[in-house]
């Protein structure tokens, strides 16, 4: 069987960087996927952008929801899209999402993230998005404590959720501390009952990466022989006071990603490789076939 990799560009719609690079990148093959971040400001931007590439003759944009429960950024805050009550849990003392996973796995009732969700892809829907899957932001969906569900709101709309076979499968993980095997089985036997596509790995951008370091992203590509695996890139566009100021510790991953798959050295490199590189609009119609 041929290996099948989506490449993924996370974080669409936090600034307007991410919303270049995703639409440039995957016009170019370069990236086969994204998913966008509907609480945040620029969210606005990238649905005008992708409902019309969904109503063209020729769609390039394959487009997820990236459910989303915090707000990380010191500077840069959003807050929920369902408008939710002070006992919701949801929201710390300004109003906006909480800035970790953790304080949300603490404070954030079940159900009202479920209702937060829900919120949040619809609202894409309403857009005109053609949503092709749903992911979590920083893993939040995945936490034991509502994968059920996420997992669950996936199979009601027919769209593939972002799971792996094995929580240790999931490279973003660093946010779901506490979480086992065993009861992470449970969620993945559910997702497989509803025909989702089950990925292998997860492979994620290095954040702690520092300026100047480079890294072998050939040799993160190959670092596992999976049927399916799942690279969550973060690829942004430079742009002075955008990316640069929200995240000043690290946006350099970010608009390092940009640079590197914007060349043409990486996308013959890519084009050379004996993987297929596919989107999660072909997922998702399997799931549904299926």
């Amino acid at each position: 069987m041929v290996q099948r990799v989506v490449i993924h560009a996370d974080d669409v719609g936090f600034c307007h960087g991410a919303i270049r690079a995703f639409v440039e990148l995957s016009q170019t093959g370069a990236i086969t996927a994204g998913s966008v971040m509907v609480p945040c400001p620029w969210f606005t931007e990238i649905a005008q952008i992708a409902a019309a590439d969904a109503a063209s003759d020729s769609p390039t944009l394959d487009v997820g929801v990236h459910l989303t429960l915090t707000s990380e950024h010191a500077g840069y805050r959003w807050g929920p899209v369902s408008n939710p009550s002070s006992t919701a849990g949801l929201t710390d003392s300004t109003g906006n999402l909480w800035p970790s996973v953790a304080e949300v796995r603490e404070h954030a009732d079940p159900d009202a993230v479920e209702i937060e969700w829900r919120a949040q892809l619809e609202r894409a829907l309403a857009a005109g998005l053609d949503v092709t899957h749903l992911d979590a932001h920083m893993g939040a969906a995945l936490a034991p404590e509502w994968c059920d569900r996420y997992v669950a709101l996936g199979a009601e709309y027919q769209l593939p959720t972002l799971i792996t076979s094995t929580f240790a499968g999931y490279g973003p993980q660093n946010h779901l501390r506490g979480t086992s095997e065993d009861e992470f089985a449970a969620f993945v036997d559910a997702a497989r009952a509803a025909n989702m596509p089950i990925v292998g790995t997860v492979l994620e951008t290095d954040f702690g990466r520092a300026r100047g370091e480079a890294v072998d992203y050939r040799a993160v590509l190959g670092s596992t022989d999976d049927d399916l695996v799942y690279c969550a890139f973060h690829p942004c566009a430079p742009g002075p006071g955008e990316v640069e100021v929200i995240e000043p510790g690290a946006n350099h991953v970010r608009t390092d990603e940009y640079h590197l798959f914007s060349t043409d050295a990486w996308l013959d490199w890519l084009d050379a490789q004996p993987f297929e590189r596919i989107g999660m609009r072909e997922l998702r119609d399997e799931m549904r076939v299926a």
